[in-house]
């Protein structure tokens, strides 16, 4: 028998080969994703954002360097004639005190130019222990606007002027003592006290006054002595 001879293996000329479309046909296009397009900001734009910036920093620093507002509601102003701490404790002499205005308006009175509808003029004489004290001069009066109460004194002689800007208006001892800045009580000048069960004797054109001696209204040409004894 014959051998069978082993023919080799053809193969196709076409195989290695790219597959190519047949003639009349097209292979499928993928699809191109399109990237977003980002326009560049115009000068304008850039110049709104810039004030923009600006201005929200400088709000910034406004707020940080203004102070918060005060409630003035809340906060302790001087109250009109409101009370001012009197000597009690220092014996005399007693000086004319420097804090006029706070004086004059715990008096019930205010600092002005001089009043012209009534004008006259008390004396005061204070006697303590059997020796004289002086009255000082400038009591109720500024001495660096020179406006002055409708009840002071300008020399050390004891005279007290009522200088008012009405008829009739109604002063009292105790208000110059309120402005000299003394204690004034039927038992007490300043820092001297009477003896348990005596009081201070108060005069007026020599009649003798009960009470408290700051109740004593003042009046023309009248002759006050306190002594305390």
């Amino acid at each position: 028998m014959n051998a069978a001879v082993a023919r080799p293996r053809t193969i196709p000329a076409d195989r290695d080969r790219k597959i190519r479309p047949q003639a009349g046909t097209s292979l499928p296009r993928r699809p191109v994703r399109s990237l977003p397009v980002i326009s560049a900001p115009r000068f304008g734009s850039w110049r709104a954002v810039a004030a923009l910036v600006l201005t929200v920093v400088l709000a910034g620093v406004s707020a940080a360097c203004t102070p918060a507002p005060v409630d003035r509601a809340k906060e302790p102003s001087p109250a009109a004639g409101a009370p001012v701490e009197l000597d009690g404790t220092s014996p005399p002499p007693w000086p004319a005190p420097s804090d006029v205005a706070a004086r004059v308006a715990s008096a019930g009175l205010d600092l002005g130019p001089m009043g012209t509808a009534e004008h006259y003029h008390p004396h005061l004489r204070i006697l303590i222990h059997g020796e004289e004290v002086p009255v000082p001069g400038n009591i109720g009066v500024d001495p660096s606007t020179g406006a002055m109460s409708a009840l002071h004194t300008h020399e050390p002689d004891g005279t007290l002027h009522i200088e008012a800007d009405t008829i009739g208006e109604v002063f009292t001892l105790g208000q110059l003592f309120t402005q000299w800045g003394v204690r004034l009580t039927a038992t007490q000048i300043g820092g001297v006290r009477t003896e348990t069960g005596q009081d201070i004797t108060v005069t007026s054109n020599r009649r003798l006054v009960a009470g408290d001696p700051g109740n004593l209204r003042l009046q023309p040409d009248q002759q006050i002595v306190l002594q305390l004894p």
